[in-house]
């Protein structure tokens, strides 16, 4: 076998025919269908089970895990959008009686939100429900396919990051 038709492992495939990434890309590909799938199907759940959206749930979710209240700008921060967005969503929440907003004694000008005694009675039971559609979804998944695929994610995230660190276009 020649040079020219010996295979390549992945990292020199990248250095000697770096737009040659067909299996890095179909990868790619298949990771987001997954999670397309997925969430698609837990959008569908929230909102015929419980009436919710999934930036709803999710940002109840980060209220439920926050040891105390939070302002609109931590929320955006950790949910990774706008302010405006965090804005209506709380603003929807708080019709619902399922958050409570308050003023920052801290600064006057930040609102601090937290899940009423009623948000919490009721995320928890989207958690729970939540929990088990996932499991339904994953239940032909064996815990060894489940430990690998574990691994290899954090290993994929890795790269990812390292990618991202060394300059990697954005």
């Amino acid at each position: 076998m020649d040079q020219r038709t010996m295979p390549l492992d992945a990292e020199t495939k990248v250095a000697e025919r770096p737009h040659d990434h067909k299996d890095e890309l179909r990868l790619w590909l298949r990771l987001f269908a997954c999670k397309e799938v997925i969430e698609s199907e837990v959008r569908r759940r929230l909102r015929d089970s419980f009436d919710v959206t999934l930036p709803r749930f999710d940002l109840m979710a980060q209220l439920y895990r926050a040891p105390k209240a939070m302002t609109l700008g931590e929320l955006s921060q950790r949910m990774m959008v706008s302010n405006g967005n965090v804005t209506g969503l709380v603003d929807r929440l708080l019709e619902q009686g399922l958050l409570s907003r308050r003023p920052s004694p801290k600064d006057r000008r930040a609102q601090l939100v937290s899940l009423t005694a009623e948000g919490r009675r009721f995320f928890r039971a989207m958690a729970r429900a939540n929990g088990d559609w996932i499991g339904d979804m994953l239940a032909d998944l064996s815990a060894d396919d489940i430990a690998t695929l574990m691994r290899l994610l954090a290993k994929t995230k890795a790269s990812a990051r390292k990618a991202i660190g060394n300059g990697a276009p954005r």
